[in-house]
């Protein structure tokens, strides 16, 4: 394969210098190999000839199928004028007419059909003015090299090169040029062992079946094993990180649990610790016991109690004479960590200081005074904890809350506030699913509270339609009048023309005229933040009893006696945004309503995941349902999951059994020969470091 790698694309017939360039620009495509794995993303099929009678007239354009027809040109005509000029081809195959329509490169396609002469047709046909059409279709002389029948790739494009005249069938004719010339001794990528075992289709029929499969069943065999190749080397890699860092990552030993998380334990414990709790608690204080640093990762739903495991790890730290940091991806989840931990701690005479973007200069020359003499014990912040002038005497424990919220680089600056790194617990109220677990967090260790502190009741959620507003309104009615507080959610600041989208202006208005006899808090993320945080403070303090917000309120504000959550146009959230939304609510010992407001008509997915929202508060269930329904792709922080590289042919979500087989393979690969040096492993390991060199590796900080 590494001699693909190093064959310019320039010398390939119809290449040349100027569309190699453009090539490389759009696509990345430089070499033979490059070429070669800029795959399919879907198939069209050619194998059946249509008659323009036979088109059919009961499908959706949306869902028509490209159609394969065969005929000649009647006349060719122009229309329009300048950006609008149109060209226009009357085609027949005997049995009907339809028009053929090009927008672009007119004078140069008028000139490379002929009427009279046979031509093969394949495209989306669509009724336009009571006549077929076609816009764009491929069209090949009938008899003619490109005139094939069968599986057709559909390569991925940009507009740029649309706009150049390159289409997919013109990338296909460059593969088709490399394919026919193929080294018949092609390198494999993988372990024959691994071949054999796993009944893989070789690398050299893979390449070519993927590119043009005789059926599907030779199609599916080629991308089995491209999805495997791809998983294996992910797991692979991962698998050998861990290993490495068990092995060579030093970390603070934590010997002894002493006066500050006994004395905690005892006094100061807000309620029981749940099983789940004590069970993460165990798994920390053994990480801390190691000589090694603790990378982990800890997942529970809103409310689970994460913040208390929290506490008392970095009470674990303090009782062995390290200092403890918290950092938070706003100043308004910041405060509130801060104040609650302060007003927990507030007799085991821990100082505890705040230090965000508005902590005046004089209070934080003090704090990074006290950071360095090591008179402040824990340190709370944004992203101010990670400046460069921020010191510690000697930091052993970072926690790092709702940990998608900040880039690997910037969780990465924790690791230089000691020489040796502090060990990391990193949190996240959002569920991921297994799949996604054993592959975008695969590096860290897991855990998850599973569990509901003692007193909390299960947040009862509804659907209602627009006609049952003012049974809602009554409902909330209800809420307000036994003391309780309110959220209402809205998916925009203003009104928005071509969005049926309730907005927040208006919304408010009409929220305020309803319920006049109540103080209203209004935020959104445009506001400045101090008038957002007035704002959240007066809703927080109960001034006000109602907040009508956008979705800036998904993370930061805790509030026990907030009992109904409303979110408008429900329809327009995804499934974990729905579930963040909802766990605003509920975090006291009432029970607490989540209303999902929608229009009626609905498509059949979306009126599935709202149903799925009244039916469990089971977050990872959610995640699971959110995964299959929009892909890993859309899971927040997997933008920065740092794949070694692109998956483009497997996904974690349909091909999970594959995840699961992938790494079972590569650990016991790892088992039996933890330096990949058999000679039959080799082929593993140098196609591990092609893939790792080819980016930074900073997903193996957190």
């Amino acid at each position: 394969m590494n001699r693909l790698r190093d064959r310019d694309i320039t010398y390939l017939k119809s290449v040349g210098p100027a569309r190699a360039k453009l090539l490389k620009a759009e696509l990345g495509i430089s070499s033979y190999y490059d070429l070669l794995y800029h795959f399919p993303t879907s198939y069209l099929d050619r194998s059946r000839v249509y008659r323009i009678a036979d088109f059919p007239r009961d499908v959706e354009e949306s869902s028509m199928p490209a159609m394969l027809v065969k005929g000649e040109f009647v006349s060719f005509s122009v229309h329009g004028e300048g950006a609008k000029m149109r060209l226009v081809g009357l085609f027949s195959d005997g049995s009907g007419l339809m028009e053929i329509v090009w927008f672009r490169r007119i004078a140069e396609i008028r000139k490379a059909y002929t009427n009279g002469r046979r031509y093969v047709v394949f495209g989306k046909p669509a009724m336009f003015n009571g006549r077929w059409s076609m816009t764009h279709p491929e069209v090949d002389a009938e008899g003619s090299n490109a005139d094939s029948t069968g599986l057709r790739g559909n390569y991925p494009l940009t507009e740029k090169l649309r706009q150049r005249g390159i289409t997919s069938r013109t990338i296909y004719g460059l593969v088709a040029q490399v394919l026919g010339n193929l080294p018949p001794n092609l390198t494999e990528t993988l372990p024959q062992s691994i071949i054999s075992h796993f009944r893989l289709m070789p690398l050299a029929r893979a390449i070519v079946a993927i590119h043009a499969p005789k059926d599907a069943a030779e199609l599916d065999a080629a991308r089995n094993r491209f999805k495997w190749e791809e998983l294996f080397y992910l797991q692979l890699d991962i698998q050998r990180f861990c290993r490495n860092r068990a092995a060579s990552s030093g970390g603070f030993v934590f010997g002894k649990i002493g006066y500050y998380f006994n004395t905690f334990y005892k006094e100061c414990l807000p309620f029981e610790l749940t099983g789940a709790q004590k069970r993460v608690i165990r798994q920390i204080r053994k990480d801390t016991c190691t000589g090694k640093q603790m990378n982990r990762l800890l997942q529970g739903d809103v409310g689970s109690g994460k913040t208390l495991v929290a506490l008392m790890s970095m009470l674990i730290a303090l009782d062995n004479q390290y200092q403890a940091c918290l950092m938070a991806p706003t100043e308004i989840l910041a405060t509130q960590h801060f104040e609650t931990i302060s007003s927990m701690v507030g007799g085991l005479g821990i100082n505890v200081k705040l230090l965000t973007g508005s902590t005046p200069k004089k209070a934080r020359d003090l704090i990074h005074e006290g950071l360095q003499s090591g008179a402040v014990h824990i340190l709370i912040g944004t992203h101010a904890v990670i400046e460069d002038n921020v010191k510690f005497k000697n930091l052993g424990m970072a926690v790092i809350d709702e940990q998608h919220r900040f880039g690997v680089a910037q969780r990465a600056r924790l690791w230089t506030k000691n020489i040796i790194p502090p060990h990391v617990l990193v949190m996240t109220a959002t569920p991921i699913p297994r799949t996604l677990a054993m592959t975008v967090y695969g590096d860290l260790d897991l855990s998850v509270i599973d569990e509901l502190p003692p007193g909390r009741k299960p947040i009862v959620t509804v659907l209602r339609y627009e006609n049952k507003r003012m049974d809602v309104y009554r409902a909330i009615g209800e809420q307000l009048r036994q003391g309780r507080q309110v959220y209402i959610v809205y998916p925009l600041i203003e009104e928005n023309e071509k969005l049926d989208l309730k907005s927040l202006e208006e919304g408010y208005e009409m929220i305020c005229d309803t319920f006049r006899d109540y103080k209203i808090a209004y935020v959104h993320g445009r506001m400045k933040p101090a008038e957002k945080d007035y704002q959240m403070s007066i809703f927080a303090s109960g001034e006000a009893r109602i907040m009508v917000a956008t979705t800036v309120i998904e993370v930061g504000v805790n509030v026990p006696n907030a009992t109904t959550m409303v979110i408008e146009n429900a329809e327009r959230f995804g499934l974990s945004q729905l579930h963040q939304l909802r766990g605003r609510v509920g975090r006291g010992g009432d029970q607490s309503y989540c209303i999902l407001m929608s229009k009626p008509q609905l498509s059949k997915t979306t009126r599935e995941r709202l149903t799925l929202m009244t039916q469990t508060t089971d977050g990872f269930v959610i995640a699971e349902a959110d995964m299959k329904m929009r892909g890993p792709g859309d899971m927040e922080g997997t933008a920065q999951s740092g794949l070694i590289f692109d998956l483009k042919v497997a996904n974690l979500t349909k091909d999970a059994d594959l995840v699961e087989q992938t790494r079972d393979a590569a650990i016991a690969l790892l088992n039996a020969d933890p330096m990949l040096a058999a000679p039959d492993n080799r082929i593993a390991a140098r196609q591990l470091t092609l893939l790792t060199n080819r980016i930074a590796d900073w997903s193996r900080i957190s």
